[in-house]
């Protein structure tokens, strides 16, 4: 790709961030009634903070999902942080905004805002290097492999079956379903998908913490044996590390038990690691201080001999888990492709069963579409250009 950086252009160490704005985009679901369902919770949107800093002519954009509170967050704790600094080290300034959290909370929606930010920075940087930002990281992999994932709880059988059949003809080799709502109606459920999708493909589910702990062994054990499932994604609640533990040990030895998505700061994941809670750990680039916060979980697995999968906000996932040593593959998952595609330009798609990072734009390679994205505001005004 062609550099952006040039004589108008100054210099990295010379630049230093002049402001930062922030908007919040609320998208109405598409499933059954406007609804969603799984296995602990029920929503009509999925919400996206957007935040962007400006520095020596160029803009970096960064996001997280969340409650539209995150964005007041971002305004008034880190805003006043990262205004003024330079934009050349990220994770420095990644640390001073942990430090300004310390009285404001940093897990939940204090994490959310902070990985918004750093990644905006990240790709704030790249792109005043004229570079993409996967060429900005210590970089292992130039692919990231994805797992279909959405699979409701209130999906009708043909609308989950269709759904889960169709990334498996789009060359995607692993589906994932929610279940566990109503675990008697599962076993229909799980017969439908396997049905629909054959043999072939890993299936994967997702209780979302539903169940209790001799429950989820019961189920960890059905569902293995009855449909070849892979992957039991927070059987129990992601806190019972006892839970998760006992499950790993007692269940099926092809089962894995995976959490790890509501891991906010580096002691949630030492946590799950140090209690031999998980065979496969995940993070989301957006609750786990973003971009910089993936590095540190990523030498973490690694020390700790686990693979890391990636959850969910495809769009910088595929560039930041590239940096993953230990990467397993990242959730493709329906509600963030649908909103990335709708507010964004330059989303990346699956290519045989894999996110590869567009390399011919700099930083994320995403440009807002503000007029698409206008009806959906709910924080934040529209800049002029």
């Amino acid at each position: 790709m062609t550099s952006l950086t040039g004589p108008d252009t100054p210099a990295l160490d010379d630049c230093v961030v002049d402001a930062v704005d922030v908007h919040a985009f609320e998208v109405p679901t598409d499933g059954p009634e406007g609804r969603e369902q799984d296995g602990t919770l029920e929503w009509d949107a999925t919400t996206l903070v957007l935040v962007r800093v400006h520095a020596g002519g160029r803009t970096g954009l960064g996001y997280t999902y969340g409650d539209v509170s995150v964005a007041s967050f971002v305004h008034s704790v880190l805003a006043p942080v990262v205004k003024g600094r330079p934009v050349s080290s990220p994770p420095a300034l990644w640390e001073r905004m942990g430090a300004r959290m310390r009285n404001a909370g940093r897990p939940g929606a204090g994490a959310m805002a902070l990985s918004a930010v750093d990644v905006a920075l990240w790709d704030l940087k790249a792109r005043l290097l004229g570079l993409p930002l996967v060429h900005l990281l210590p970089a292992h992999h130039d692919r990231v492999p994805v797992y279909g994932s959405g699979g409701f709880t209130n999906y009708c059988l043909d609308r989950l079956t269709d759904q889960l059949a169709g990334w498996v003809r789009q060359g995607i080799g692993r589906v994932k379903l929610k279940t566990s709502r109503d675990p008697e109606a599962d076993p229909r459920r799980l017969r439908a998908v396997r049905r629909a999708v054959g043999d072939g493909p890993e299936l994967f589910t997702d209780a979302n913490g539903a169940l209790g702990r001799k429950e989820a062994l019961y189920w960890a054990h059905r569902f293995h044996e009855e449909w070849d499932v892979r992957w039991f994604e927070e059987p129990v609640a992601s806190a019972d590390l006892e839970g998760l533990r006992m499950l790993r040990e007692r269940g099926p030895a092809r089962l894995e038990i995976t959490a790890g998505e509501y891991a906010f700061t580096a002691q949630d994941f030492a946590n799950l690691t140090e209690g031999r809670a998980v065979d496969c750990l995940q993070a989301d680039v957006t609750r786990c201080g973003g971009v910089t916060g993936v590095l540190e979980v990523a030498g973490l697995s690694a020390a700790r001999h686990l693979d890391l999968s990636a959850h969910c906000a495809p769009a910088v996932s595929a560039h930041a888990f590239c940096a993953v040593r230990r990467l397993r593959h990242l959730e493709y998952f329906h509600d963030h492709v649908r909103v990335e595609r709708l507010l964004f330009d330059g989303i990346p798609s699956p290519e045989g069963g894999a996110l590869r990072p567009d390399t011919s734009r700099p930083g994320l390679g995403l440009e807002v579409r503000w007029a698409d994205a206008e009806p959906y505001r709910v924080h934040g005004v529209r800049p002029a250009r």
